[in-house]
C-alpha cells in the first residue's frame, strides 16, 4: 500500500513536466513561418539556378585604338604658288592662291609605336591666278600617298609620299585648254586623338602639309609645257572605325 502511493507520488511530478514541454513544443510549431508552396513545374530549391545580382555599375566599353584601321575624314585648307612653270618665261613671278575643301579616307597599321598607312583624297580648290594675258587654275586635284610615323598616345607624327593627279585650266586670247595632269606629292603632318578633350575616342583632328608637283605636255593656249607647282596647306577631322 505504502509502495504504491510513494510511485504515484513520483508520477505525478514527471507528467506534470511532461504535459508543460508538449505545450511549449506546440506553441513553438504554431509560431514557425509556414513555407510558400513552390509553383507547379519549377524546380525544388535545390535544383533552382543561383540568383545573378548584377554589378554595381555596367563595365566601360574597351576604348579604340585610333591609329589601327579604317578612317574616313574631311579637310579644309589653303593652296598657293609663287610659280607656274612653262608660263612664264620672263623670269618674272607667276602664282596664284585659293582656299581647298575635300574628303580623305585610309587604313593604317600599327607595330609598337611605328604606324603605317595608305591614304587617299579629293579635293575641290579655287586657286586661280593671272600673268600677263594668261588665266590659269586648278579647280581639283587628289592624291594615293602612303604614311609613316612615330604614335605617343593620342599624338600621331608623320611622313607622307606619293602620287598627285588633278586638272588645270589655262586661258588666252578667247581660247582655253583643260587639261589632265599627273605627278608626285611629299609632305608632313601631325594628327591628335580627341578624347582628352571630352569627345569619342573614335575621333582625331590633324593637320597636314603637301608639296604638289604636277606637269602635263603643251598647253594649247599657251603651246609650251606646264608644270604645276602648289603648296597645300589643310586641316582635318577623322572618324576611325
Amino acid at each position: 500500500m505504502n509502495f504504491s502511493l510513494r510511485r504515484q507520488s513520483l508520477l505525478a511530478p514527471v507528467s506534470t513536466i511532461l504535459i508543460m514541454m508538449l505545450a511549449v513544443a506546440s506553441a513553438n510549431a504554431a509560431d514557425a513561418p509556414i513555407p510558400a508552396p513552390i509553383p507547379y513545374g519549377a524546380p525544388p530549391p535545390q535544383y533552382a539556378p543561383p540568383v545573378y545580382a548584377p554589378p554595381p555599375y555596367p563595365p566601360q566599353p574597351p576604348v579604340p585604338c585610333l591609329w589601327v584601321g579604317p578612317y574616313v575624314g574631311a579637310n579644309i585648307g589653303y593652296q598657293w604658288s609663287s610659280n607656274i612653270g612653262g608660263l612664264n618665261s620672263s623670269g618674272s613671278t607667276s602664282g596664284m592662291s585659293g582656299f581647298i575643301g575635300g574628303i580623305q579616307g585610309g587604313y593604317n597599321w600599327q607595330n609598337g609605336p611605328w604606324v603605317y598607312g595608305v591614304e587617299s583624297d579629293f579635293n575641290l580648290s579655287s586657286a586661280s591666278g593671272t600673268f600677263a594675258d594668261y588665266q590659269f587654275s586648278n579647280p581639283w586635284f587628289g592624291t594615293l600617298r602612303a604614311r609613316a610615323g612615330f604614335a605617343v598616345n593620342n599624338v600621331f607624327l608623320y611622313g607622307t609620299a606619293g602620287l598627285a593627279f588633278g586638272i588645270s585650266t589655262v586661258s588666252r586670247g578667247g581660247l582655253s585648254d583643260t587639261s589632265g595632269h599627273a605627278g608626285w606629292t611629299i609632305g608632313a603632318g601631325a594628327e591628335f586623338g580627341l578624347a582628352p578633350l571630352g569627345l569619342s575616342p573614335n575621333w582625331s583632328a590633324k593637320v597636314e602639309y603637301l608639296y604638289l608637283g604636277l606637269s602635263q605636255n603643251d598647253a594649247l593656249p599657251a603651246s609650251v609645257p606646264s608644270n604645276f607647282q602648289s603648296n597645300v596647306l589643310r586641316f582635318g577631322v577623322n572618324y576611325h572605325f
